[in-house]
């Protein structure tokens, strides 16, 4: 329960409450009396016992509501004064609290007119003045409730290009402000040595989500594992068509798993069996031919030795165009070089004399 200050503080917003009037219910009226009833059973009102019985229910309908509690002038100026005097007495976080709701017209009231403690009182949203400040008052506390959707927003098209214009700037940014810093991160390049024969790969999407993403792949030489031939021939003989003759190289991979890491540590387990396997003595396979029908070699096409561009082919090259470029000019300056343009300008007119031109006849008419 509120403490005496508290209550007369909140008396003022108790005043602004009124009892709503009771509204009036209709009365049943029969719409089938002269009719037959289309129901053997008797016909039931919403109204209770209660309400039938006597005449409490004409009373209570005729009930007026109470009149509001009015205050003489004295008592109002002795209430102030006492609330005044215990408002000073307040802790100052509670002054602080008061002025606030007070300068932002926030009522504190709860529906049924009980006062409480003021931090089981909410705030009500519905200031005009905070409603009027529309856009920029959205999800802002105490500021009232967002505005309502008239369809005068983006369409989704709209909507679509400015979430692409979001993604380059996100990638902009990214571009200008965090790649420069991987710098920091880069070492040299040291090729694999004998302690690190195993090459992972891996496939990445730049962070989206894909069914391949998980995939793991391994590739390692027997020749780099220290084994006997014995053992390395057992080895060839149990990785089967995983083993490539022409690069001497195994290659296993697997996307059994949800996760990079488990199908890594799968390939190892298994890699791990085999180099046991092999180094088993009980069988070592000798009886066991190798089997490489699985490898298709492929042609290459080698460039023929006598289309290279030797020394001695360019000096050729250059004498017989030499040549060709002499043999030209020597029939332009005898004549006998045909010239397809000269022949054409000069046999023209000829052409068109020897062209009989093609007399119209009328019909009906002979000459």
């Amino acid at each position: 329960m509120a403490s005496t200050t508290r209550r007369l503080l909140l008396q003022s917003q108790r005043s602004a409450l009124t009892v709503p009037t009771q509204r009036a219910c209709p009365r049943y009226t029969a719409q089938w009396t002269s009719a037959r009833s289309l129901s053997s059973t008797p016909a039931r009102l919403a109204r209770s016992q209660d309400d039938s019985e006597g005449d409490s229910a004409p009373q209570r309908r005729a009930e007026k509501p109470a009149a509001p509690v009015t205050h003489t002038p004295e008592e109002l100026q002795a209430q102030l004064r006492k609330f005044a005097e215990d408002f000073r007495a307040l802790d100052p976080a509670v002054q602080e609290d008061a002025r606030r709701r007070g300068a932002n017209g926030l009522p504190i009231a709860r529906s049924d007119n009980d006062l409480q403690d003021l931090d089981d009182f909410e705030e009500a949203l519905d200031d005009k003045r905070a409603v009027a400040a529309g856009f920029w008052a959205e999800g802002e506390e105490g500021m009232g409730p967002d505005e309502d959707y008239y369809g005068d927003d983006i369409t989704s098209d709209g909507d679509g290009q400015l979430m692409a214009h979001r993604y380059l700037r996100k990638y902009a940014r990214l571009i200008a402000w965090e790649m420069p810093l991987l710098s920091q991160l880069a070492q040299p390049f040291s090729p694999p040595t004998a302690t690190t024969p195993f090459r992972f790969r891996y496939t990445s999407y730049l962070g989206e989500s894909h069914p391949a993403a998980n995939k793991v792949v391994v590739e390692f030489s027997p020749s780099d594992l220290s084994l006997t031939p014995l053992q390395r021939a057992k080895l060839i003989k149990l990785a089967g068509p995983r083993y490539n003759p022409t690069s001497d190289l195994i290659k296993l991979s697997t996307e059994a798993f949800d996760t990079q890491t488990q199908n890594k540590r799968f390939l190892g387990d298994t890699i791990t069996s085999l180099i046991a396997e092999a180094k088993d003595k009980k069988d070592t396979f000798e009886d066991v031919p190798f089997d490489f029908r699985h490898v298709k070699e492929k042609k290459r096409h080698e460039f023929p030795k006598e289309w290279v561009l030797t020394e001695e082919r360019k000096k050729y090259l250059e004498e017989k165009r030499r040549e060709t470029a002499r043999l030209e000019d020597e029939r332009r300056g005898n004549g006998k070089l045909v010239d397809g343009q000269v022949v054409v300008e000069t046999s023209l007119p000829f052409l068109e004399q020897a062209q009989e031109v093609p007399v119209l006849i009328e019909a009906g008419k002979r000459k």
